[in-house]
């Protein structure tokens, strides 16, 4: 079904005041009008990204290794500064690519092809939650999946998700190692928020939000702090899936690899590791 042009200029007047917001500091506006709309999209979630990722890195670190050394983590667990910065530049290196999924996931907002929805006034709260609820089980199902693959199908680990795959230990792991993939592997993990929103009806900017909230999340599960947080997928859990290659694909939640058979519990690893 056609939307009308009226409402979709909804869309493209929310990303174009985005856009000024982040873009007016540092281009001037005679200039920043000479560039194409797409283009500006993109500028602003590639600084964008950047900025939360380096943000909640930084103070990610700062926090667990050096308010609290010694609570959370030894000393000797704590990544070296090379391994710190060797993640940095892998995660950079693949920014630019990374943040032309959202950009391209706006584009098809703006063009009336998904079932995004501009104003959260058009439904009711009960049903804006609701959608919330199915988009993230989507979006958790499509990655647990996507993830289990770049392991299963033997060159797309070799290729793609060994670049991650590197950090496999305690001591080299760190919030920075959220984001060091290879461009390809960031983007197939990230695409099924972009499926989703041809399935279920979402606020935009919710997706937006969501989308870039990944960049938190993975900081945090890259941590290797047990939160015990029943049932969120930790850095408890995730740690194990860096060190065994074969459990706990899963991204928010530890549903998926409960109902698929690959989940690890973190408690029980210590136990059988206490036993040996």
């Amino acid at each position: 079904m056609a939307v009308d042009s009226e409402y979709l200029m909804q869309f493209v007047d929310e990303t174009s005041f985005y856009n000024r917001i982040v873009l007016s500091h540092l281009l001037p506006s005679n200039l920043l009008d000479l560039l194409p709309h797409f283009l500006q999209t993109w500028l602003r979630n590639y600084l964008a990204g950047t900025l939360l990722y380096f943000i909640s890195g930084f103070l990610w670190c700062f926090y667990i290794y050096y308010l609290k050394l010694n609570v959370y983590i030894p000393r000797d667990a704590i990544p070296t500064r090379k391994a710190m910065l060797l993640q940095i530049y892998v995660a950079m290196k693949a920014m630019p690519c990374y943040t032309l999924l959202p950009t391209v996931s706006e584009y098809m907002i703006e063009s009336g092809w998904t079932k995004c929805y501009s104003r959260i006034g058009e439904v009711s709260w009960f049903l804006y939650f609701v959608s919330i609820a199915v988009y993230l089980i989507l979006v958790e199902f499509g990655i647990y999946w996507m993830h289990r693959e770049l392991h299963d199908i033997k060159p797309l680990y070799k290729y793609l998700h060994a670049t991650h795959h590197i950090y496999n230990k305690q001591n080299t792991l760190s919030p920075f190692a959220g984001l060091a993939f290879h461009p390809l592997d960031g983007i197939l993990q990230a695409v099924p928020h972009v499926i989703a929103l041809f399935i279920v009806p979402i606020h935009f900017t919710t997706h937006i939000g969501l989308l870039f909230m990944e960049a938190i999340w993975t900081a945090n599960i890259h941590d290797c702090i047990h939160g015990n947080i029943w049932p969120v997928m930790g850095a408890g859990y995730h740690t194990i899936h860096h060190t065994t290659y074969k459990h706990n694909y899963g991204h928010y939640t530890i549903w998926m690899d409960w109902m698929f058979g690959s989940l690890r519990d973190p408690l029980l690893q210590e136990d059988d590791n206490k036993a040996e």
